[in-house]
């Protein structure tokens, strides 16, 4: 097998040859195959891929002997391409889809079989995302479980970088396939990526119809490799820096993996995206980072929703993974400040800059003995069904489900008593009492610093901070604003029924007594 790192030499040339000679093949897009799932209604999938200038195409879909529909179009000349939007079809399957070419009574006829229709996932992001389930807990188990789900499909896009935004996939490692033990376990940080085969799991499991599940990922890569130049420019992002290579390890140039491995499937109808990343920018951009994601997701949204046709939602679901714990030798405030800048320094999402978006809180799903490093924990079972649980409420619209753990309402300083009081939206459940995870910013000639606030009394959702440790005036509130806040599941809040944890935050207050600090909307 090629190295990724060889590859890239060769993506240049290959483009080069394929641009000269594409008006001799006709062909699907690269993506388009047997046993594809394309977008179910209300959108209609698009169909597109490659032809002779000026020749004819229809696209026939088709279930055993009968045409369900015909599309016709023209081969542009200016690009080789063809494309063609479906009438919105309802879930299921299987059907045919046959492309025919005409030009001066020369047909050339391809297909494609085992086709459903369903809602597509794309997903992306760097190593924990890329981190196959043979790598995860109860792998063999896991291994195992595909016969109850050979209508999620799936699919992963090669490790490639180019220096231009690319029309089409240059390589595939997994074509759409069923699931099979071997092609969900091929490798550490091959294919399938874990996060979103559970995720796809748990959505079928919810909503019995088809799931398409596209995996687009590399490890040890930053932001700015997957984003656009556009919208690098809209944050002001430095042009190309010296990169720490601690925590980046795979290809920083500015927009190669989007050129490469995301912008290739924009004309493609998405049902959502899923996203896991943010390790690689702890030391590098990270003050950034509260424009660059937020952006990433308004470009992705502005990308696929043009080159779809308007098919794909302009404003489609964008799930992502706050980023989980860390044993560093070297104390910093990189993951708590990455955790924080993931949502756009609101503390929780949706919010005002990053709207249909979830997130799935993962900082006490550290594993401190994992054969991959801390960095790279085991359970990915649970990050996948706290994702789930946010699409199904964001996406999918489910009423009454609990999809985020508990989000402080008011912080009230009640200075003659010593204590602060923190009101949450929802119930809390303390599951621990825990004397450093609430910090507060302890200012006296002008100087500030942190102390721990240990946790006094709590009721349904309200629980007091001890503040006495405090001899000038209490000005700022955190939780949980460390590398590795709390053991495995151990952290000392959570949501009492959905077991979901309270995230992490940061609250400035004042001095005055009895002063109301409203923290979230």
């Amino acid at each position: 097998m090629v190295t990724p790192g060889l590859v890239v030499g060769l993506v240049l040339p290959l483009i080069l040859w394929a641009d000269k000679s594409a008006g001799i093949g006709f062909r699907f897009a690269s993506y388009i195959s047997n046993n594809v799932v394309l977008q179910k209604e209300p959108a209609g999938a698009v169909i597109w891929g490659f032809g002779t200038p000026g020749a004819t195409v229809t696209v026939t879909l088709c279930q055993g002997q009968e045409t369900i529909m015909k599309k016709v179009t023209s081969v542009k000349a200016h690009s080789n391409t063809w494309m063609v939007v479906l009438d919105p079809m309802k879930p299921g399957g299987p059907f045919e889809v046959m492309a025919q070419q005409t030009l001066e009574k020369i047909n050339f006829t391809m297909r494609v079989h085992d086709v459903l229709f369903g809602d597509v996932w794309l997903c992306s992001g760097q190593s924990n995302m890329q981190m196959t389930v043979l790598q995860i807990l109860n792998a063999t188990r896991e291994l195992s479980n595909t016969a109850a789900y050979q209508s999620v499909r799936i699919f992963s896009v090669s490790p490639i970088q180019a220096e231009q935004e690319l029309e089409d996939l240059v390589a595939i490692d997994l074509q759409w396939s069923k699931p099979t033990k071997e092609n969900l376990g091929h490798g550490n940080f091959k294919y399938m990526s874990a996060v979103c085969w559970l995720f796809g799991r748990h959505l079928y499991d919810t909503l019995q119809y088809p799931i398409g599940l596209i995996s687009s990922s590399w490890g040890g890569t930053p932001i700015e490799a997957w984003s656009s130049g556009r919208s690098l420019k809209a944050c002001g992002v430095p042009k190309q820096g010296s990169v720490p290579s601690d925590t980046v390890t795979g290809p920083t140039k500015h927009s190669v993996l989007w050129n490469a491995m995301i912008h290739p499937l924009c004309n493609m109808t998405l049902k959502g995206v899923v996203w896991y990343q943010g390790e690689s920018n702890i030391n590098y951009n990270m003050d950034l980072y509260n424009c660059t994601f937020p952006t990433l997701i308004e470009d992705w949204r502005q990308t696929f929703h043009h080159g779809s046709q308007g098919q794909t939602e302009q404003f489609f679901p964008f799930g992502f993974v706050q980023l989980s714990s860390y044993l560093s030798k070297i104390r910093s405030d990189g993951f708590p400040q990455i955790r924080w800048h993931q949502t756009a320094d609101f503390g929780y999402v949706p919010n005002l800059k990053m709207p249909n978006t979830f997130m799935a809180v993962a900082m006490d799903l550290c594993d401190r003995d994992s054969p991959f490093g801390s960095i790279h924990p085991r359970d990915k079972q649970t990050v996948a069904y706290r994702l789930h649980l946010g699409a199904r409420a964001l996406a999918y619209g489910e009423k009454n489900l609990t999809f985020q753990g508990p989000l402080p309402e008011k912080i009230e300083l009640l200075a003659h008593k010593g204590l602060l009081s923190v009101t949450y939206y929802q119930e809390i459940q303390v599951q621990k009492r825990d004397n450093k995870i609430f910090e507060i910013s302890c200012c006296s000639d002008h100087q500030c610093k942190w102390l721990p606030a240990s946790m006094n009394t709590f009721s349904t959702q309200t629980l007091t901070l001890t503040i006495n440790s405090c001899h000038g005036t209490v000005v700022a509130l955190r939780y949980a604003w460390t590398t590795w806040p709390c053991e495995y599941k151990q952290c000392p809040l959570y949501h009492p029924s959905s077991a979901l944890p309270a995230p992490p935050f940061i609250a400035f207050i004042t001095d005055v007594p009895g002063h109301q600090s409203n923290v979230a909307k």
